[in-house]
């Protein structure tokens, strides 16, 4: 273990401010978090009360589950401070990408709605029934695949996921203002690129969207004659991104050779924009909006796993100034760091283990899970590595999260904890003689409509 205290006192810190978060059950919430932190790989939550660390009860677990508060604003403003800021020249990158949880059986749960799966299916099709939670993280360019967790929301089925997103990138940079560049957001293919662009009007942002390779662009139409009748034209050149006659001379190119993909070649064309015909209510407007950007081709030598051969990739660039192709293409490929925590959240760390009936109860779990890989980032320089036999040894500061989980144990006696000793109050008396719970109140999961 690393003999330099300041990365204890940090953890420390953080321990202490996220303890102040919870409004109620805020030690039996703080030792469920500890929990989470020895017991290696979550099965479920109630095996959890038999750690070392958890000095209550199961029935005190629920009932921190269920009767528990959690200042969600307090503790966002919490993460936010422990999050990768850019140089100068660089800007600070954030990841937006939703994941679901998996409800399909819990026909008592309210709130659920039928979203894509990429391994489960249901009569078929890859659709499943659960809550969607929508989630922000910081991204950095360094060689390994930790994330900064900043938020968590519930998207329910009514709600879009795109003006959800607005509201999560409005409310970081408001919780944390960027100076110099302004800070990069990264989504999938999943999002739409005008929304928002429209959205973060007037926000000090930029965002990169993947695109679908079926996608169809129009430049801004020449300066010709005013017509005597009939609208000006809104569209010029066509550029369909599966045909490449369409395509002119980029406006901007860049090429590279790297260790993992071998030569890369980026090319971008500027003052592009969709058609947005017969759906401008959608974008707040009476008219179809017309928004310009810039759309973004990388082609790659080859992938770091030679399994298939590398495709196209298409991205959807929006943002003041001319677009920095060496940043967008990297930024991109960090964006599946995200990915990488949201498995090891659900595999490790149990995310979407519990069988919880209420979204609410959900919701306390998501937060106590991202605190606790918070922890596992504060921790990683100064746990000491306990690989197994077959491993091989990893850089000092440099180890994966399993590796700090591993070690994490160890620390808890250095650092401590503001948790308070458990009040024994007796042996409940449990359900009246006679009373009957009833049958639970059942909920169709919500069918969204285009």
């Amino acid at each position: 273990m690393d003999s330099s205290t300041e990365p204890l006192d940090s953890l420390r810190a953080f321990r202490g401010s996220f303890h102040r978060c919870f409004a109620r059950r805020a030690d039996a919430l703080f030792e469920l978090t500890d929990a989470l932190l020895t017991v290696g790989a979550v099965s479920s939550p109630v095996h959890l009360s038999l750690a070392p660390v958890h000095r209550r009860g199961w029935g005190s677990l629920y009932a921190a589950l269920s009767r528990g508060r959690i200042d969600e604003g307090s503790l966002r403003e919490l993460l936010a401070r422990r999050r990768s800021v850019g140089d100068g020249d660089r800007p600070s990158v954030y990841a937006v990408d939703v994941s679901v949880w998996s409800r399909c059986d819990a026909e008592a749960s309210p709130g659920r709605g039928y979203y894509y799966h990429p391994s489960r299916h249901s009569a078929g099709q890859p659709i499943v029934a659960g809550w969607a939670y929508q989630l922000v993280a910081g991204l950095s360019f360094q060689r390994d695949s930790w994330v900064t967790p900043l938020d968590a929301r519930r998207v329910r089925p009514e709600e879009d996921a795109n003006e959800a997103a607005v509201e999560q990138v409005r409310d970081l940079l408001g919780r944390s203002p960027h100076r110099g560049v302004p800070p990069l957001f990264v989504f999938d293919a999943g999002y739409d690129p005008v929304k928002l662009q429209r959205g973060l009007e007037g926000q000090s942002a930029h965002v990169l969207v993947r695109l679908h390779s079926n996608r169809t662009f129009y430049a801004a139409p020449e300066q010709t004659e005013p017509r005597p009748v009939g609208r000006p034209r809104r569209h010029g050149r066509k550029f369909a991104l599966p045909d490449p006659e369409t395509w002119p001379e980029p406006a901007h190119e860049h090429r590279c050779r790297t260790e993992d993909y071998g030569s890369v070649r980026v090319r971008a064309w500027s003052g592009l924009h969709p058609k947005t015909r017969r759906i401008g209510e959608r974008y707040g407007c009476e008219k179809a909006p017309v928004v310009r950007g810039t759309v973004v081709l990388v082609e790659v030598g080859r992938l770091p796993r030679e399994t298939r051969k590398p495709k196209k990739l298409w991205l959807w660039f929006s943002g003041d100034g001319e677009p920095d192709l060496r940043l967008l293409w990297r930024a991109y490929v960090r964006r599946f760091d995200l990915e990488h925590a949201i498995r090891f959240w659900k595999q490790t760390l149990g995310w979407t283990a519990p069988r919880v009936r209420h979204p609410e109860q959900a919701d306390r779990w998501t937060w106590l899970v991202l605190a606790a890989y918070a922890q596992l980032r504060l921790a990683r320089g100064v746990v000491a590595d306990r690989r197994l036999p077959w491993e091989r040894p990893q850089r000092h500061r440099r180890l994966t999260p399993c590796r700090v989980l591993r070690g994490f144990a160890t620390l808890l006696a250095a650092v401590g904890t503001p948790a308070g000793a458990p009040k024994p109050c007796g042996r409940s008396p449990g359900r009246p003689k006679g009373r009957l719970s009833g049958r639970a109140k059942r909920y169709p999961a919500l069918k969204k409509t285009a």
